[in-house]
């Protein structure tokens, strides 16, 4: 039996957050390629994780967190970045916030995630 692979998006925010930082989608790739294998940073509970990704040319530690909702095997959604110098971590406002847009996002059937895309409110990650 073949492990289905989730579909990977971006929103619209984090596509510039990631053209900005020249984070190519090779490497949020691996991000869910990890998280797939149960490599997790920190799970924040309720379909929400953080995870690293290196700098260009550097590694993990000095590089960026990322927040994504995450349901292995199904879909995950690169919502926020952040350099680990410019914020240690999220309130925990922010952290239900995530959590409920989880349950939303999570939930989506491929017909209303293709919808949102139409929109451009999503990327997905080839």
């Amino acid at each position: 039996m073949t492990k289905k692979r989730s579909r990977i998006f971006k929103t619209a925010w984090f596509k510039r957050f990631a053209r900005k930082n020249n984070i190519t989608n090779a490497v949020l790739k691996k991000a869910i390629s990890d998280a797939e294998k149960g490599i997790i940073d920190a799970d924040l509970g309720g379909g929400v994780i953080k995870q690293r990704i290196a700098r260009s040319g550097q590694g993990k530690s000095g590089g960026y967190r990322t927040i994504i909702l995450f349901k292995k095997e199904d879909k995950a959604f690169f919502m926020y970045g952040f350099a680990k110098n410019d914020l240690d971590n999220l309130s925990q406002n922010e952290v239900k916030e995530y959590k409920k847009a989880a349950k939303i996002y999570l939930s989506m059937t491929d017909e209303q995630i293709n919808a949102v895309i139409a929109e451009g409110e999503f990327t997905e990650v080839k």
